[in-house]
């Protein structure tokens, strides 16, 4: 790509070749988001981002998470995490106990359902992710974008302001 520094006109914006380069990355980001979350809610029952929030929590382990640490997980406010743990308790998926470590807080925790549900949404999820994600590309450079999404992924992580 060239280095376009001078854009004079929309025109050049849109033809930009940085910009053009991010578009695509976002494009094949949401296309690709809309088809996996979709299986995922045809197949499971469960949203994207719920999926999302369960894996969060299979990492986290028996002792489960506080809502302000699922939130900076998924740069979410604790508004919309609260709400989004109600529904997932109401769907059986979740529980809130008391946090041992702080009286006001809440420790969020997968059910034995949640657990259920994560691992065959991940099964199916993976399936799709070597369909959808992989298969497309030359086999020689998958490794190599893995790691460069990774790369993308922290540093872009590491310029976001702290969620409080």
């Amino acid at each position: 790509m060239a280095h376009e520094s001078a854009i004079a006109t929309a025109k050049e914006a849109a033809d930009d070749g940085l910009v053009l380069a991010f578009g695509r990355l976002q494009g094949a980001a949401n296309r690709l988001e809309y088809i996996l979350g979709r299986a995922i809610e045809e197949e499971c029952g469960i949203s994207h981002l719920m999926f999302e929030v369960l894996l969060i929590l299979g990492r986290a382990g028996e002792a489960g998470l506080p809502m302000r640490a699922i939130a900076q997980e998924r740069v979410l406010t604790t508004g919309g995490v609260t709400r989004l743990v109600d529904r997932m308790e109401a769907a059986g998926l979740v529980v809130r106990d008391a946090d041992p470590g702080d009286r006001r807080g809440r420790l969020v925790r997968l059910t034995p359902v949640g657990e259920a549900t994560v691992v065959r949404a991940a099964r199916i999820h993976r399936e799709n992710i070597r369909r959808f994600f992989l298969e497309p590309l030359p086999e020689a450079h998958r490794e190599r974008f893995a790691e460069d999404l990774k790369i993308l992924s922290h540093a872009a992580r590491d310029a976001l302001p702290r969620l409080r």
